[in-house]
């Protein structure tokens, strides 16, 4: 790193203000000031040393966490509901509460599985944009028997709103011929909207129960449901690899 400088956007973010993404645009609204002095050019880079405020508050580098939650079905991947509905907030403890936390990506309501939840901006940036590939496995419960025909479509790719999925891998776990049931392991590296329970009904075998095993190689392994534990080092250093 040129004498210890970094860009404005990824301080904010590993200070837990945004994704990278976001915080540019917060940066080019003209909300961000250093050493007194408003900044709106994305280029900019600063030091340690270099006061930074955010709407006229001073920023502080918070310590950065990581945690891996089994995320239960009923619950919403967000901080807040207007409607009064559970968030994965509500599995937090009071301490993991006081942090600014969020989760990496998200998933669905009634999806259950591994959420990875951070402070830190950048990190979350670098698992979520598009270009980076980060691998997700599913372990999916769907309805009727799975054909080959079928399988060997959700590997190659089917259509999904106008657009064909990326190549994914899959494993047949069982099959339940007396309820007419299949329960497999679909591994994806894209992020679309409810892809997964898409890629399935497309192909015939609609989902009827959805779980995320593993994601960027983390795993649930170990962790009841709705329970959490911080990453480890090496599982951290990890992330940072991808």
């Amino acid at each position: 790193m040129e004498n210890n400088l970094e860009r404005l956007q990824k301080v904010l973010a590993s200070c837990g203000v945004a994704s990278r993404r976001k915080c540019e645009e917060i940066i080019s609204s003209g909300r961000v000031k250093v050493n007194g002095e408003v900044v709106t050019e994305l280029g900019t880079k600063v030091s340690k040393k270099d006061v930074i405020e955010l709407d006229g508050k001073m920023l502080i580098r918070e310590e950065l966490v990581y945690y891996v939650l089994n995320k239960p079905t009923g619950y919403l991947t967000t901080l807040s509901d207007p409607k009064g509905r559970r968030t994965i907030l509500d599995l937090l403890d009071q301490e993991t509460k006081k942090i600014r936390i969020f989760p990496i990506g998200r998933l669905d309501y009634d999806t259950s599985g591994v959420l990875l939840l951070t402070n830190d901006g950048e990190l979350s940036y670098r698992l979520t944009k598009s270009s980076k590939n980060v691998e997700k496995t599913y372990q999916a419960r769907v309805d009727g028997i799975i054909t080959q025909e079928a399988a060997t479509s959700l590997i190659k790719g089917v259509m999904i709103d106008g657009i064909m999925t990326k190549r994914a891998k899959l494993e047949v776990v069982s099959l339940d011929r007396e309820n007419k049931s299949s329960l497999i392991k679909l591994t994806i590296s894209e992020g679309r909207n409810r892809q997964v329970r898409k890629m399935c009904e497309a192909v015939g075998f609609p989902v009827k129960k959805l779980k995320r095993v593993e994601f960027a190689g983390i795993s649930i392994e170990g962790l009841g449901v709705g329970d959490y534990r911080p990453l480890k080092p090496h599982e951290i250093k990890k992330l940072y690899s991808l």
